[in-house]
């Protein structure tokens, strides 16, 4: 696990979850490098069990071993699939997920995740998933590109960055990751480079992954695999991401849209447990600064199925 991933707001997000519950059943949602996974066991009893879920194969040499804990090479929005397979039909108690992309991921320069290697346009989470970063930039029409741009990655300027991809692949292909910033110079500012290439690969990664459709399936099948009382305790690291879970969290959908019974009670399978979302300190920021954008939420399942 070293050098793998460090985790976010680590003590924060387990006391949330956790609690004095040390008989629980768990779920780390997202293992990555493990870290919220350790300290979740460190605090269970042996009557304790955590699940962990995560669909990149580079995930499972992080495992701990340990009797109480089961890791699933999977993706997350299959949870409740999961916890209804392995038993757990009368609900668990917690849930975690730390949405951020793994270090490990950004730093294999051979996955495609960072516009600072010269690497193979990839980008999956799952490296047998059938759909990379190549296929998208060689295959979507330009009016598919500028959606992604503009939707994933709020990128100002997202027709012209499709554009010169389009234009520049009908000259060469686009295969590897600096192909890619070489053909999006004039559109990108020098200013801010880094930030707005952020902003493109951010963009390109959430349409490789369906990272979007997988959290809502996940946060649907979050509120469903939780007992009454058990908590959610989501980690989110951009505007889409917090916007959905705060959404999710209000009424019980990722638009917002509060539904009501007969009596004008609104059916919302979630409780906030705090006015607004948890940022990590700036002693946590300046030793890691990949978690200067994370924002926690936390909620509690309440009798409302």
């Amino acid at each position: 696990m070293e050098g793998y991933h460090k985790p976010v707001l680590l003590q924060e997000s387990v006391d949330a979850l956790v609690g004095s519950n040390i008989d629980g059943i768990y779920a780390d949602a997202t293992f990555g490098g493990g870290g919220h996974s350790r300290e979740i066991l460190s605090r269970l009893s042996d009557q304790g069990r955590l699940l962990a879920f995560d669909r990149d194969k580079d995930a499972l040499a992080n495992a701990p071993d340990d009797k109480r804990f089961t890791l699933i090479n999977n993706n997350f929005r299959f949870i409740y699939n999961y916890t209804q397979y392995y038993g757990y039909q009368d609900g668990i108690d917690g849930i975690l997920a730390d949405l951020g992309v793994s270090s490990h991921q950004f730093d294999t320069a051979e996955r495609g995740f960072s516009f600072r290697f010269d690497a193979p346009l990839d980008m999956r989470m799952n490296v047998e998933a059938p759909k990379s970063a190549l296929e998208v930039i060689r295959d979507y029409s330009q009016e598919e590109l500028e959606k992604i741009f503009r939707l994933y990655g709020e990128v100002e300027n997202a027709r012209k960055v499709a554009d010169l991809i389009c234009r520049k692949r009908a000259q060469e292909d686009i295969v590897s990751t600096f192909d890619l910033n070489k053909a999006i110079e004039s559109a990108t500012p020098g200013f801010a480079a880094h930030k707005y290439l952020a902003k493109v690969y951010q963009a390109l990664r959430i349409e490789v992954n369906d990272e979007m459709k997988s959290l809502e399936k996940f946060l649907e099948g979050a509120s469903a695999s939780l007992r009454e009382g058990g908590r959610l305790v989501v980690i989110t690291y951009h505007s889409l991401e917090d916007r959905m879970v705060k959404n999710f969290i209000r009424s019980g959908n990722i638009e917002g849209k509060i539904v009501k019974d007969l009596y004008g009670n609104a059916q919302t399978p979630l409780r906030s447990l705090d006015k607004k979302a948890l940022a990590p300190t700036e002693e946590e920021i300046a030793a890691n600064t990949r978690a200067r954008s994370a924002k926690m939420r936390c909620a509690i399942k309440t009798a409302t199925r």
